[in-house]
């Protein structure tokens, strides 16, 4: 039994998310879907970083174990399987690991990036979200700091998540604003359900004036999500890179 991981791109504003759920369709149902259909076989897929309803991703993962197609046939599948799936999720590659690679906890770091614009634009309305209130970008960088020196992150936690801790290890976290498009781009070892939208969404309120640094570091040090906006929609964030250790391929 071999396993295999496949690196996948989407658009996610025609799902529920990434993972299967029930009552909603997901990308990982369209990929086994797809893999079933070409391969006359049935496939179980773990998933590396979920990601929720309408979120998009530049590069996510699943892996899959199977001992009965010969390894050449993955490698060279894409182009088929992208024949097979809707238009807005394509399999970039399939490629061999070593057995006990997980592309989940073999994660080293994950990048999101969270895009905000304010003039409206019909080109944008469905990959960012459109903020148009003055906002002080220097406030907002301040705050994006403060969370490089934090590991504890329950308060940007949503409730009824399963997770043992709430620690994370942020290294990167900045605001930019680049050709009229205010983005966000933070990177970790791991996130939070709800994390990075919460981020977003209470540096807003900093960026705003609703919030002052006190306040914002108050809430980072506190542990109370009701203090946290979640709010932001989920079509302006992208999971843009998960990381791994070369040592998963041998």
């Amino acid at each position: 039994m071999s396993r295999f991981f496949i690196e996948v791109s989407y658009k996610g504003a025609r799902y529920g998310g990434f993972q299967i759920q029930q009552n909603t369709n997901t990308i990982q149902q369209e990929v086994q879907s797809a893999l079933r259909i070409y391969f006359r076989n049935e496939f179980e897929l773990t998933g590396s970083s979920r990601t929720d309803a309408g979120v998009h991703a530049n590069q996510n993962y699943f892996h899959f174990d199977n001992g009965e197609i010969d390894e050449a046939q993955f490698t060279e599948a894409s182009y088929h399987l992208n024949a097979i799936l809707p238009n807005d999720v394509v399999v970039k590659k399939i490629f061999k690991v070593l057995d006990e690679s997980h592309c989940r906890f073999d994660a080293i770091s994950r990048s999101y990036g969270y895009v905000v614009y304010q003039q409206k634009n019909p080109f944008l309305e469905d990959r960012g979200y459109y903020f148009p209130y003055p906002l002080n970008l220097e406030l907002m960088n301040s705050a994006a700091e403060l969370l490089l020196d934090n590991t504890d992150f329950e308060a940007f936690s949503k409730k009824n998540t399963q997770v043992n801790n709430f620690k994370c290890f942020i290294k990167e976290s900045r605001w930019e604003n680049k050709d009229g498009l205010i983005k966000y781009s933070v990177t970790g070892n791991r996130f939070l359900r709800g994390m990075v939208r919460g981020l977003v969404g209470t540096m807003l309120r900093v960026g705003t004036g609703k919030t002052d640094l006190e306040g914002f570091l108050a809430i980072l040090k506190g542990r109370d999500p009701s203090k946290v906006d979640f709010s932001v929609p989920g079509h302006g964030l992208f999971l843009e890179k998960v990381l791994f250790d070369q040592a998963i391929t041998g």
